[in-house]
């Protein structure tokens, strides 16, 4: 029959007139739907392995109390009669496509006690009882919803079923439920009903107007809820419901991976001092104790989610009856809704405060609108992300007895065992805070996936929360409660002492010369005949060399009158000339500033003009790049020329002041970020550098130092000058000479070097080509290998192992031009760093912070942008003191560098480079780190080097380095490590990427992608169907989504699908294809979401308009209907977030009261 002749509902102005029709089935609520759903798509329906909406409530006598059992078998009777949501069942109906509640009457059954189940077992030990109990909670198949079998009273005798047929206070009594008809407050309208029950023998009700949970889901389905509608879409249009909040998971939900269901919970007493303040403030200042937890939880998570203000999350509504009428009703009156705060961290805690009273006020008016319009209000959305993190405020008294006739009872132990593997977490995150009305007292539980979060994590979340309560309650006593939000802190006091042990740097030096000149004056005095550069088969001694300097000096002041701290620009190939013009220039006091000869004479003319220099050095191949307004010295000629000149004043140069405090060198940074930033470097910076480099022993007086950087790459002035500042030997190479890798390897081995300073890229690719050449003598004398610049790619660790070299030390280092080279070190462990490398510690008077955008220290493991402090922080930018103050920050009356770097520390004190925070973007609504899966990418072995873009605001692509891999196990890759939102579009595969002179990628030069070849997500390229199967579900999907066409390809999410659409896909397959009940899972249904898969997996199988108003509702005598919103939604809940996984016991939501009977 229609379900339009079963029933009937008529409308008037704020009135309501229900003709009844005696039905007994109408569509579920949508408490009931969401129920079912979660029960059939988050866990396997076909095989279930445990329950997660069993309900049972235990209770136990008095002492000396007794009952009847006769009796309570009547009571329990009349109970279920009067209350039809105890005998309903919820089944879906192929032909009206909907979930439908049906209300079980004795004529379906025959036999009363059908409509629900009594059982008697007996215990005689703990072990018995609590296996008993297990078995209550987990067992799945207890209960039957498509018979209406939702309720079962157990009763548990000690030893011996009672002869007497009398309950004594050793006995147990569960009453258990199906949560999709029942929640907490109906346990007490229950109980209210079987005491009424057992004392008269009867319950009064007038079947007529008595309202059932299935009138208020029918008139619930039909209510236009207008104004609710317009309320939830103004609050929500601009919230980005799929973006999820920046919480420290140790692990992601990978893109094919379900929850599993297993959580970990951590639990706290807020003890009788911190109870007290807050419900004293709460009362001083009538604030309700809810609202003032809500925007400590607000203000915690910002801090947790490292900054994040725009917060939204799920607000369970718990006792959702907001009509009178419906009190004394039993069944499912739950329901999720958004909670969302936009915050001001510059807010007060009572600014915030009045801003959550306002929205929890105006969202509570309309919390009985249902979570799945609310969905559907953004069908663009597949994910909704705010679900995944919930807050709950319960507040109760500890009335423990229950009166059944003159019986007492009160709830049994439920204190039976527990593994960890059992903790059941229904949201990814989440807190209740507990009020003990009686006690005063306050409690608080943290509730985390296990899927995302170690408990080691949950256990450092919660002391966080408890210090945050802390920091609240000493402002509330100390009145100072308006300081902004921003300035509450996360910080533990043990994570205090490692930031303190990270920058327990300081080292006293002995060497007391103050400039670089000096300290290479004074190698020259200690061993003058010691080979000081090498190129090819020319050498020059220290003796030799300081002559040529001294040379190139005195000109430089006598004819060229450079004065100290004047900028002296040169623009030379690698060649004596180079290491002679920088030493020269810094002898003569003057500031050395590298041109590279690569650059293009328009941009040489430009930077000579920032740095105002009137001199350049150059030699035969460069001197032509200069205009004629600059003034050029050839160095080489030069140097011919006045190599035989015996009248020049060498005492001339001891009148040279120069101080530790003057720039020694200015380098420009890379031009990609705008104009160049000319970098100004103290002598005392670079001194101090060196002395630290040394001190770790990465490079020490007697390496041999090849040259390999590029001039415009700081480096290079530390292997020059640092190299005879120490008193090592410099190895030069002939221009071109690092790129032609057999002269590079007979240079290294016949010169015996053994230190090694560059980029990674270059590394791997110059180990490659040791690897292919088998060319192992060229590394053997090699003690230090220095990476620098980039990424350190682990695979870098295989090759170098792979060459024999085990004794040669390997270096990641880090460090911006601006704190002078090298900032932090790590030595690599060739067997432990198999997945990332660290930047490790800062270098001896060095420090290191890690900070959020309020220069607060970030927590460990919380991404926070680098700021390098101590001996290397540089003077500024030349002529740019607006750059200057932005780069540089005071912290404790010392000077810090803003790096832009995001890093985060681990608990060992160790750096770990994230990415660059110009390098985080946001796509659809997802904030994406970039390097995060630029990491990913380099830990596939044959991945030499990798960048990832965003491109047209729409995709992500990724470029990599490799002549071993396919797009296809990229993309296979990516899936098993990232989360979806993380996983690029595009994959271009390129033999190597292009890089800038400074040996780094450069972006700028990567090919555009090619879009119209590539099948992304949402199908720019329409694919249409290629078999009979695949043509049979393109129609039944044109048909519900009302399109013409759908790509077979299609993610049915991206087109406004849902998960209740999946359970309606569910059975039109079955009816469809004639498919036999446990042949196909909606599991899999939604794991895998287009028409391609579905066509695969069925293949497989073969082989409401209603006004608001406070007039009474009444019943409408149907037996079926719709379920409940509240019920939808823990049915949709169980069926989506959790997968089928067979090994874990999961019970979302069972929830076991016990009582004893009293005597």
């Amino acid at each position: 029959m229609n379900l339009r002749t079963q029933y009937r509902t008529t409308f008037k102005i704020n009135i309501i007139v229900v003709i009844i029709y005696h039905c007994d089935i109408a569509p579920a609520s949508f408490a009931q739907a969401r129920i079912s759903v979660d029960e059939r798509i988050r866990f396997d329906p076909d095989n279930p392995k445990t329950a997660i909406y069993n309900m049972p409530f235990v209770y136990r006598l008095q002492p000396d109390h007794t009952l009847s059992i006769r009796q309570l078998h009547q009571a329990l009777q009349l109970t279920v009669n009067k209350h039809s949501s105890l005998h309903t069942s919820l089944h879906f109906d192929i032909e009206m496509n909907q979930l439908m509640q049906r209300v079980i009457t004795h004529e379906d059954t025959n036999d009363n006690n059908n409509m629900f189940s009594i059982i008697e077992t007996t215990y005689e030990t703990d072990e018995q009882l609590n296996e008993i109990l297990h078995n209550e909670k987990c067992n799945p198949h207890l209960f039957d919803l498509t018979q209406g079998l939702v309720f079962r009273c157990h009763i548990i005798y000690y030893k011996q079923i009672s002869s007497n047929s009398l309950l004594s206070d050793k006995d147990l009594l569960i009453f258990n439920f199906h949560h999709a008809l029942f929640d907490f407050p109906s346990m007490n309208i229950f109980l209210h009903d079987l005491n009424q029950a057992y004392t008269t023998g009867q319950l009064l009700y007038d079947d007529n107007t008595y309202l059932r949970y299935l009138d208020y889901a029918v008139i619930e389905q039909q209510m236009s809820m207008s104004g609710a509608s317009m309320f939830w879409l103004d609050v929500l249009h601009d919230c980005k419901l799929d973006q999820p909040l920046s919480l420290p998971f140790d692990r992601y939900r990978l893109s094919n991976e379900h929850r599993t269901g297993r959580g970990t919970c951590i639990s706290f007493d807020f003890g009788q001092d911190l109870s007290h303040d807050f419900l004293t403030h709460a009362s001083l200042n009538n604030i309700s104790l809810e609202h003032l937890i809500f925007a400590v939880y607000f203000i915690f998570l910002y801090k947790l989610a490292n900054g994040q203000t725009d917060l939204c999350l799920a607000m369970n509504i718990n006792n959702n009856r907001y009509r009178d009428e419906l009190k004394s009703i039993i069944g499912l009156f739950e329901n999720v809704i958004p909670l969302r705060c936009q915050l001001d961290p510059h807010w007060c805690f009572h600014q915030l405060l009045e801003h959550i009273q306002e929205i929890t006020t105006n969202s509570m008016k309309y919390s009985y609108f249902p979570l799945q319009r609310i969905l559907n209000q953004h069908p663009h959305i597949s994910k909704h992300a705010f679900l995944d993190t919930s807050l709950e405020f319960i507040s109760y008294k500890n009335n423990n007895t229950v009166m059944i006739g003159d019986s007492q009872l009160v709830p049994g132990s439920s204190s039976f065992n527990i593994n960890e593997d059992e903790i059941l977490s229904v949201f990814d995150f989440s807190l209740s805070i507990h009020h003990d009305i009686n006690m005063d007292q306050l409690s608080c539980t943290i509730n985390a996936s296990f899927d995302l979060f170690n408990r080691q994590t949950v256990e450092k979340i919660s002391q966080r929360f408890h210090f945050i309560l802390n920091q609240l309650s000493a402002s509330m006593i100390d009145n100072q409660i308006n300081k902004s939000i921003y300035e509450l802190s996360l910080i533990l006091s043990n994570e205090q002492y490692l930031m303190q042990s990270l920058n327990n740097t300081q080292i006293s030096f002995p060497s007391p010369l103050t400039c670089i000149q000096h300290e290479f004056v004074y190698q020259v005095m200690k061993h003058p005949q010691k080979l000081a550069v090498e190129l090819d088969e020319q050498s020059l001694t220290y003796c030799e060399l300081v002559y040529y300097v001294q040379v190139l000096s005195l000109t430089l002041l006598n004819e060229y009158h450079v004065i100290p701290g004047e900028i002296v620009c040169q623009c030379v190939e690698r060649s004596f000339s180079m290491v002679i013009g920088i030493m020269g220039i810094e002898m003569a006091g003057g500031v050395y500033c590298p041109l590279s000869p690569r650059d293009p004479q328009h941009r040489l003319h430009g930077l000579t003009q920032q740095t105002q220099s009137r001199l350049v050095l150059v030699h035969d191949l460069t001197k032509t790049k200069f205009s004629h307004d600059i003034v050029v010295l050839d160095i080489g000629s030069f140097l011919i020329i006045n190599e035989l000149n015996k009248d020049m004043d060498y005492n001339y140069l001891s009148s040279v002041t120069v101080r530790s405090e003057e720039i020694a060198y200015t380098i420009f940074t890379s031009g990609s970020t705008g104009t160049p930033k000319a970098v100004q470097v103290r002598h005392k910076n670079f001194i101090d550098c060196m002395h630290s480099l040394a001190y770790i022993n990465s490079l020490n007086k007697d390496d041999t130092v090849v040259q390999m950087t590029r001039c415009s790459f700081d480096i290079h002035v530390q292997e020059i000058l640092g190299t005879l500042l120490l008193g090592g030997t410099l190895i030069m190479l002939h221009p071109g000479g690092t790129i032609d890798f057999d002269y590079l390897s007979k240079v290294l081995n016949n010169k015996q070097t053994t230190y090694l300073h560059t980029v990674p890229s270059f590394l791997h690719a110059f180990f490659i080509s040791i690897e292919h050449n088998k060319n192992i003598n060229a590394v053997k004398h090699l003690r230090s290998i220095c990476s620098i610049g980039e990424a350190f790619v682990v695979y870098l660790i295989d090759l170098i192992v792979k060459t024999g070299i085990t004794s040669c030390i390997v270096w990641n280092l880090y460090g911006p031009a601006e704190t002078t080279i090298v900032s932090t070190f790590h030595r690599v462990d060739l067997i432990e760093d198999t997945r990332s490398v660290s930047i490790g510690r800062p270098l001896p008077n060095y420090r290191c912070m890690i900070m959020n955008k309020y220069l607060q220290l970030s927590v460990n493991a919380q991404e926070g942008e680098l700021l390098v402090g101590g001996a290397g922080v540089f003077a500024g930018y030349l002529e740019r003191y607006d750059l200057t103050a932005k780069a540089l920050v005071e912290i404790d009356g010392e000077l810090f560098y803003r790096t832009g770097d995001l890093v985060t520390m681990d608990n060992n004190g160790l750096l770990h480079y994230q990415g660059r925070k110009d390098h985080q973007i946001k796509l659809h609504g997802q904030r994406i780190e970039l390097g995060e899966i630029e990491r990913y990418l380099l830990s596939i072995a044959s991945i030499s080097a990798c960048v990832v873009m965003k491109w047209n605001d729409d995709y992500l692509v990724a470029y990599v380095q490799s002549s071993h891999i396919n797009e296809e196990q990229l993309q296979q890759h990516c899936q098993s490590h990232l989360p979806p939102h993380m996983i690029p579009s595009i994959f271009i595969i390129l033999d190597k990427l292009p890089l800038n002179p400074n040996g780094k990628v450069d972006r700028k030069q990567l090919p555009s992608p090619h879009f119209s070849s590539i099948h992304l997500t949402n199908s720019i390229e329409l694919l249409l169907p290629t078999n009979d199967m695949e043509i049979s579900i393109h129609h039944i999907w044109c048909e519900i989504f009302k399109l013409n066409q759908i790509s077979v390809d299609t993610n049915i999410f991206t087109i406004g699908g849902h998960s209740l659409l999946i359970m309606q896909l569910f059975h039109r397959y079955k009816i469809e294809f004639h498919l036999e009940t446990n042949s196909l899972s909606i599991s899999n249904l939604f794991q895998h979401p287009t028409i391609i898969h579905h066509a695969q997996l069925i293949q497989q199988s073969i082989n409401t308009i209603l006004t608001l108003d406070d007039y009474p509702w009444s019943s409408l005598h149907l037996i079926q209907a719709k379920a409940s919103f509240a019920q939808e939604r823990i049915y949709l809940d169980e069926q989506i977030r959790f997968s089928s996984n067979k090994t874990t016991m999961n019970n979302m939501y069972v929830i076991p009261l016990l009582y004893r009977i009293s005597s």
